[in-house]
């Protein structure tokens, strides 16, 4: 399972590339309103882009289905490499099967029900991003839902990616790797707390204080 990291912080994204195990970003219209508001969205994405290459995916903020494939279009001009993210409305699902003729990358997000993925994959969408976090939310087992979408994708032979999305914490990742989705897209701090362990933390200062005390007795050797 590849792990995208879901942000618009610069900060964040250059730190987390350069751990080396992250495969791409995903943004929303959400994440990139956190962050300055002066800055053009299209130098941020751009700015992304440079520091991690890969898969970076650009969400259209229209809700019809000409302006979809238009907007779809414009970002394509000046971000060639973009993935299209659509939203799972019936408008998106149009607009992913235009741009999936055109062999337009695309992302199906906000997607909360196996039905709902299947409509994706069968529109065209090379990737669908099933939001666990906000499921969650309202008392839905959504480690349940992604299970049965991986069960589906096994059965049916589906190609689209399946991307666990709004992660809240390890146990999501976890769990998503074990039901067998292809990508998780998880926020800069739960990355960051995936990959430590106070066990961890514990063991290297145990080694570092050995070490440091094994040089002052040779020291003291050497000096006797």
């Amino acid at each position: 399972m590849q792990f995208y990291v879901d942000s618009a912080n610069i900060d964040h994204i250059r730190h987390a590339a350069a751990l080396g195990f992250i495969s791409g970003v995903t943004t929303n219209p959400s994440l990139l309103a956190k962050e300055d508001p002066h800055i053009d969205p299209k130098i941020r994405i751009l700015e992304i882009h440079k520091l991690v290459g890969g898969h970076l995916s650009v969400e259209v903020i229209s809700t019809d289905f000409k302006g979809m494939v238009k907007e779809a279009e414009d970002i394509l001009d000046w971000f060639p490499e973009a993935t299209i993210k659509i939203p799972t409305i019936p408008e998106g699902l149009a607009a992913c099967k235009i741009l999936s003729k055109q062999n337009i990358p695309t992302n199906l997000t906000l997607i909360f029900s196996p039905t709902q993925a299947m409509a994706a994959e069968n529109a065209g969408a090379t990737y669908v991003s099933l939001f666990m976090g906000r499921l969650d939310d309202i008392s839905f087992d959504s480690i349940n839902v992604l299970k049965d979408i991986c069960e589906i994708w096994d059965v049916q032979g589906y190609e689209s990616q399946i991307i666990a999305a709004s992660i809240r914490n390890p146990i999501h990742l976890i769990e998503a790797a074990k039901a067998g989705a292809h990508i998780a897209t998880v926020p800069y701090n739960v990355l960051m707390q995936s990959i430590r362990h106070p066990l961890t933390d514990i063991g290297l200062k145990q080694f570092l204080d050995d070490y440091d005390r094994l040089q002052t007795e040779r020291q003291k050797a050497i000096i006797l």
